[in-house]
């Protein structure tokens, strides 16, 4: 499955509970890409331009990464993809890289958001970056003012949250990835679901899309 929307809509808090409940791998390329960056890479530092001004990373450089993570013997039962294909070149890429590998794609789950929302939700994320964990001042936010709860670390704002890259990244993401609304609601794997609710509203609906996809794979599998 992929889960398709706006940065800020939701797609990682969801895509790692549909991991721990339904033990999918889930696979984001904007984590892979930004460990990369951390360890100062060739890839990285290519990458790290394009992410500092919130343009899309260029195809030859997620297209690889993605090949080679769905190759993994963990992705046979099925696994989630957040923040990729971004574009419909990307799409085809991935057509072609699942027919390779005798998988295919169930549904995508798009995660309908405002601009307003994504802004007000992104400016008040905050990172821990000793552990990863992921913080909203305004929904979840830590005990303590800005201190990860699991290893006190002192939390950060990563430079993509700021205002005006956010609404930068939202001015490509219309123009670069929404394209793919239609383009998979054509081929009839498109889950539309408004995302302006909260995080177990939303969940109620993923998880049901989910269960019945499980339900079918086991179905064609008996």
């Amino acid at each position: 499955m992929i889960l398709l929307g706006p940065p800020g809509s939701g797609k990682g808090t969801q895509a790692k509970r549909i991991e721990k409940v339904f033990h999918l791998p889930h696979i984001s390329t904007g984590d892979i890409l930004r460990e990369a960056i951390d360890k100062g890479t060739p890839l990285g530092k290519e990458a790290e331009e394009y992410m500092k001004r919130g343009d899309l990373v260029p195809d030859h450089v997620v297209n690889g990464i993605v090949k080679e993570r769905l190759s993994k013997p963990d992705c046979k039962r099925g696994f989630i993809l957040d923040g990729y294909p971004r574009t419909v070149p990307q799409a085809i890429s991935l057509e072609e890289i699942l027919k390779n590998l005798s998988l295919s794609l169930y549904a995508v789950i798009h995660l309908n958001v405002s601009d307003e929302e994504v802004v007000r939700r992104l400016t008040n994320r905050r990172i821990c970056p000793k552990c990863g964990a992921i913080y909203n001042l305004l929904i979840k936010p830590p005990n303590d003012d800005e201190v990860c709860d699991v290893c006190r670390s002192k939390l950060i704002r990563r430079k993509d949250d700021e205002e005006d890259v956010i609404r930068r990244r939202l001015e490509v993401y219309r123009r670069e990835t929404e394209p793919l609304i239609k383009y998979y609601e054509e081929r009839g794997l498109l889950k539309n679901i408004e995302a302006d609710g909260t995080v177990d509203e939303i969940w109620r609906e993923i998880s049901a899309i989910v269960s019945e996809a499980l339900l079918r794979d086991h179905n064609s599998s008996s």
